[in-house]
């Protein structure tokens, strides 16, 4: 990766856009830092620990803690995430979009852009007024007043509309994906106060600080600095763990017969048709997060429950540090995994343009027995997909109730997201040198 970015840096187009990249990013994280008028941040982010656990514990993750501290940039890049979800279901869900996006080509995809674009402006007055109401239920608020409410929720929406602008910017004039590579800016923006965070977690943990008599009755033990290299070599190994995963592909072999026109030969080539053993990303993640802390979240803004009572016992079964909301969790990230592979690969559609083209799985004739190969090796592929996933989301989870350590909630989403984001973009500025490389050949 360092080699990409030193090779990338000696081409003065490529270095352009890398400026620009960084200058986009600096603006975002300007924007994340200026409050939004008539708001006592410092009332907010001491109230906000109560939401941590909830749906906004992972928007406060997502915005790089903007959303904490109710700034410009606090909706971030979700509202334009949900947006493209949304759209991108109601494509498959009605035949006029789907025929906008196959028929019509550019033309098609840039009109459903230009309706994502609406919708991230129509969820960010929902999640604007939601926030709003959420900040004058904590008693942030120093003016309540009808105008102070039309320019706190128009703040928040202009400022998601400008992200997403920022976002278009970066994949038009910059280098890979605008929207992956902000929402990599967020979460590493809070690396040092995690590190800081997980030091001081393990160091306390290790030295015995946070044994406390209830834990030693249970087994627990104070133990010596050298696990604190046991845990930084399992984090590393974890690392290395989803680089792999993340890379992991199955390649089914795919024939294409000769055949000739006029006086020349086509065809006979060999090729394969790549399927990601991850090939949803982190989406079931967040999907399956969302769902499980939705019980949480509603309790919020509720007075919390008596200890002893049904509603306090309830809500601490699902709580995300208990072993219920890991079991929910992978369960639904399970289930997300296939539902989000159904929508992004259609077996019948790729067996019907292999038999289009002239080519054929070896041992498989074509049509339908071709498709319900590739649907096999899918589910099979999209299984083994789904339980790395559940994996890389529980982990944290089993791995706290030992050992108590700080910084672990949401390691699992935000490392698929940071490797996720860095491999993809060092693969396109491979690409691109490759392509001037070619260009500077032929020319």
């Amino acid at each position: 990766m360092f080699t990409t970015m030193r090779n990338a840096w000696k081409v003065a187009d490529l270095r352009k856009k890398i400026l620009f990249t960084f200058f986009i990013l600096l603006i975002y994280r300007l924007g994340s830092a200026i409050p939004v008028p008539n708001i006592h941040t410092d009332v907010l982010n001491s109230a906000f620990s109560q939401y941590e656990n909830t749906l906004f514990g992972m928007m406060n993750m997502m915005s790089g803690g903007a959303f904490s501290l109710a700034t410009l940039f606090a909706l971030g890049i979700q509202p334009y995430i949900n947006s493209s979800i949304i759209m991108q279901l109601l494509t498959i869900a009605i035949p006029a979009l789907e025929r906008m996006q196959k028929d019509e080509g550019e033309e098609g995809r840039k009109k459903i852009a230009s309706m994502t674009r609406y919708v991230t402006v129509a969820l960010g007055l929902l999640l604007g007024f939601a926030y709003y109401m959420m900040i004058r239920n904590a008693g942030a608020l120093s003016d309540e007043g009808i105008w102070t409410a039309i320019v706190i929720i128009l703040s928040f929406t202009a400022g998601s509309a400008f992200v997403m602008w920022l976002g278009e910017q970066i994949t038009e004039f910059g280098i890979g994906n605008g929207i992956s590579i902000i929402l990599f800016a967020s979460i590493v923006s809070r690396l040092p106060a995690a590190i800081s965070s997980f030091v001081s977690g393990v160091s306390n943990w290790a030295n015995g600080v946070e044994i406390t008599e209830e834990l030693k009755a249970q087994g627990v033990q104070s133990f010596g600095p050298w696990w604190i290299a046991i845990i930084l070599v399992g984090m590393v190994l974890m690392i290395a763990f989803v680089v792999f995963m993340t890379k992991a592909e199955r390649r089914i072999p795919v024939q294409y017969s000769k055949r000739v026109v006029g006086r020349k030969m086509y065809g006979g080539q060999s090729s394969h048709i790549p399927i990601k053993v991850n090939m949803s990303g982190v989406m079931p993640i967040i999907f399956a997060q969302s769902i499980a802390s939705f019980p949480a979240t509603i309790a919020a803004f509720f007075p919390k429950p008596e200890e002893g009572t049904f509603w306090a016992n309830f809500l601490d079964g699902i709580s995300n540090e208990s072993i219920a909301y890991a079991i929910i969790l992978l369960v639904l990230i399970v289930a997300f995994s296939y539902f989000y592979a159904a929508i992004q690969f259609s077996p019948v559609e790729i067996a019907n343009n292999l038999r289009k083209n002239g080519g054929f799985i070896p041992g498989f004739r074509a049509g339908k027995p071709t498709a319900d190969f590739i649907a096999k090796v899918l589910n099979k592929i999209t299984l083994f997909g789904a339980f790395f996933l559940g994996v890389i989301a529980i982990l944290p989870i089993i791995v706290n109730k030992f050992v108590s350590i700080n910084g672990l909630q949401l390691g699992g989403t935000s490392l698929l997201i940071v490797v996720g984001v860095a491999l993809e973009t060092v693969q396109q500025m491979e690409s691109q040198m490759m392509m001037r490389h070619y260009k500077g050949f032929l020319e």
